[in-house]
């Protein structure tokens, strides 16, 4: 039984088609019937059928004209044909090869014989359809930037296109076997991130963009970090059950966005308040200045000035970072006792009065293998988020630094703003996921948030925990940052 298989029955006897819908509606096949050679010719076109039992004798164009027809059709030309006559001779058997003719019934036929001849016919044009359209999807997987995997039950790699073994390290020999799940070969290289979206995987989407899962590559001191997005595609047929996955290159559209959201960050927060200093004093002398004593002209020119210098400096910083692409590990890390000095500087630019820093004793020699820009980027974000969701804009943050029990450094923010619920804590870390329930733009900042941080954090090999504190409302954000070696 095979209800996807169409079987298109030419015969200008109405008698036989009622004998052939007898025969071959049992067998669970698509049957649709023409009378004359051109009504054949129009339905051959519309359904494309997996077979055609073609009679030989019909008025206006016989059989074997309407063969030659069909093999000159490009989309009909490899339909098999089975031409069913009353005619035995060895003449009409070589005109009907001549018309491209696959395989011929005679009348009377035998009607096991005819289904038994039917039915392995439309397995081997199935087969041979079968073949063509993998050879056609080889073909284009192989041109593709994009890595294209098929993956069995188990998770076993049973085929990995060119962009797909560069990606995965494997041999580029596609003839090889290739050893061990696609997750195994993925963790070699990779870190799967969010953790829960590869929970149960390989799994159908439940249509949640949120949950889509990446491969993460960290940084190192050689190479820039590297992001892979997995989609997944279920093409289970029968009881086993089969993935296609597509792996595609999204690196530099996430840490563009990322440099975009930071730029704009940088603009709000460390321009402003320059400008309003040089715009402000300008705008005294320039409709005072007359009135003013020299004293007070100094005093304005000096304030404009200073405002000048500072506004300098904020653009170097911004064109350093700039030049900077990525954040995680340039430079020679991260030292740990400069972290107070920082975290007082971000709560000042964010108006925080409640900022503590606790260092855990002998951190005192041990750098992070963080730039000073990401450190800086990510603490902003957190120090942001502590404020914009306190309900009074005005949190106690308190910063542990400690060393984890996988020797890494253990970041530690704690504040006293809201509760999160399980929904926000289950997706805080997401690519784009925003905590707000409508984007009024009523919040301040135009950073990525936490999960600019998680990108950052985990673009340098570490990892991000956040959970609701149990002995009062806030949250808790847990960073696991690895410690730079000696002479990094």
């Amino acid at each position: 039984m095979n209800p996807t298989t169409t079987i298109l029955i030419v015969d200008d006897e109405p008698g036989m088609h009622q004998v052939m819908e007898a025969l071959l509606s049992p067998e669970g096949y698509l049957l649709a019937f023409a009378s004359n050679g051109a009504e054949a010719l129009a339905l051959a076109a519309r359904l494309t059928p997996d077979l055609i039992l073609l009679d030989v004798v019909m008025p206006d164009m016989n059989g074997f004209e309407v063969c030659r027809r069909l093999r000159a059709d490009s989309q009909l030309a490899e339909v098999p044909i089975v031409m069913v006559t009353a005619n035995d001779d060895r003449d009409s058997r070589l005109q009907g090869i001549e018309a491209g003719v696959d395989d011929y019934l005679t009348k009377p036929f035998d009607r096991l014989e005819m289904r038994a001849r039917v039915r392995s016919i439309a397995r081997l044009n199935r087969y041979r359809r079968l073949l063509a359209e993998r050879t056609r999807f080889a073909w284009v997987a192989e041109q593709s930037d994009d890595g294209y995997l098929t993956l069995n039950e188990s998770g076993t790699v049973l085929y990995a296109n060119s962009a797909a073994r560069v990606y995965l390290g494997l041999p580029a020999d596609a003839s090889g076997p290739i050893t061990g799940s696609f997750l195994e070969l993925a963790r070699k290289q990779y870190r799967p991130e969010p953790e829960d979206a590869w929970t149960g995987w390989p799994r159908v989407s439940d249509g949640d963009s949120l949950r889509t899962p990446y491969l993460v590559r960290p940084e190192t001191p050689t190479a820039q970090p590297f992001w892979l997005k997995v989609d997944l595609l279920d093409l289970r047929s029968g009881a086993e059950p089969v993935w296609q996955v597509r792996l595609r290159d999204v690196s530099e559209q996430i840490v563009a966005q990322r440099g975009l959201e930071q730029f704009h960050r940088a603009i709000v927060h460390k321009l402003r308040t320059p400008l309003v200093g040089i715009v402000g004093g300008l705008e005294l002398l320039s409709h005072h200045a007359l009135d003013l004593s020299k004293e007070d002209v100094l005093e304005m020119t000096d304030i404009a000035l200073r405002a000048a210098q500072r506004l300098r400096g904020e653009i170097d910083d911004i064109l350093q970072y700039l030049r900077v692409p990525t954040l995680a590990r340039p430079g020679q890390g991260f030292p740990l006792p400069e972290l107070q000095p920082l975290v007082a500087k971000i709560a000042s630019g964010l108006g925080l009065q409640a900022a503590t820093v606790a260092l855990q004793e002998g951190l005192e020699d041990t750098r992070v293998a963080f730039s000073r820009q990401a450190v800086e980027s990510i603490l902003w974000e957190i120090l942001e988020n502590s404020k914009k969701f306190h309900p009074a804009h005005a949190p106690a943050v308190e910063i542990e630094i400690l060393r984890s029990e996988s020797q890494a450094i253990q970041l530690r923010v704690r504040d006293n703003g809201v509760t999160l619920s399980p929904e926000q804590l289950a997706r805080v870390w997401r690519p784009y996921y925003q905590g707000e329930k409508h984007f009024t733009g009523e919040m301040a900042g135009m950073g990525l948030g936490l999960p600019g941080v998680a990108s950052l954090v985990w673009e340098g090999d570490g990892a991000c925990r956040i959970y609701n504190r149990d002995d009062g409302p806030g949250v808790v954000v847990e960073l696991d940052l690895p410690v730079a070696a000696v002479g990094e």
